[in-house]
């Protein structure tokens, strides 16, 4: 599929979605929205990618969302044009999400990459949720995922005063895996790329699926959601050949299935 704002290549088992609107910092609009979706679903049903790379430009990752577009709503407006149905099915991709992120990664921006499953930030991103100096509040997951992520007084402070924190803070608090020259983001996200693309896919699917449900639930249903997904994963072919390949002492042959 061809797309008007991002650009959706693959590397090998690396499928990259670059957000492309570089004039307005990559704002999310909705067509935006719609199309990074799109993007990641198209990436998600190819059976050929097994890790996505999201990343933007070189001075934004995203700059939040694109209020020209959204400041004359109206509530029902917001409500009828199911907006943030989009967000909801980031969350539904089924492969591991690494967030590249570059330059500025405020309000949409930062909920957008706490929808992922792993961020590298190069050493000139800054992280923010500015939006009560407009008079808002996050609504695609700021004020959820922060708190858990950073937790509640970090998150209060960066909500409640709006300021950005920088990369070496944002990895301080976790809620960064790494922070390196801008040169080397793209480098070091396709590294941990290949690392994961090179672990068996469906044992891939089941660990995020296992991890996210520990967000949403009670120890207790987590614990047993992740039993199932142990056991099940005896059943596989690459369940076998990776226990076997251990006790043989050779290198395992995955093929996800």
């Amino acid at each position: 599929m061809s797309y008007r704002n991002v650009l959706v290549t693959r590397e090998g088992a690396i499928g990259v979605v670059q957000l492309n609107r570089p004039k307005v910092l990559n704002a999310l609009s909705f067509e935006v929205m719609s199309e990074l979706v799109s993007g990641l679903e198209e990436l998600d049903r190819d059976a050929g990618v097994r890790v996505i790379i999201l990343t933007g430009g070189e001075r934004a990752f995203a700059a939040g969302a694109d209020l020209a577009e959204i400041s004359q709503a109206t509530p029902v407006d917001l409500v009828l044009g199911r907006r943030f149905e989009l967000w909801d099915r980031i969350r539904k991709i089924s492969k591991p999400i690494i967030a590249a992120v570059n330059g500025y990664c405020v309000g949409g921006g930062i909920e957008l990459a706490m929808n992922c499953d792993l961020i590298v930030a190069s050493e000139t991103a800054t992280f923010g949720q500015p939006e009560v100096n407009v008079g808002i509040i996050p609504g695609a997951g700021g004020t959820q995922r922060l708190p858990r992520i950073v937790g509640k007084y970090k998150a209060m402070e960066m909500i409640l005063t709006g300021k950005p924190i920088s990369a070496d803070e944002a990895h301080r608090i976790g809620l960064v895996n790494h922070v390196v020259p801008p040169e080397s983001l793209m480098e070091e996200a396709k590294k941990i790329a290949t690392d994961i693309a090179s672990k068996p896919p469906i044992s891939i699917r089941f660990a995020k699926e296992a991890i996210l449900k520990a967000q949403d639930t009670t120890l207790e249903v987590g614990l047993e959601f992740e039993r199932k997904a142990f056991y099940m994963l005896f059943a596989t072919e690459d369940g076998k050949e990776g226990m076997k390949a251990f006790v043989e002492k050779r290198k395992p042959i995955f093929k996800g299935k």
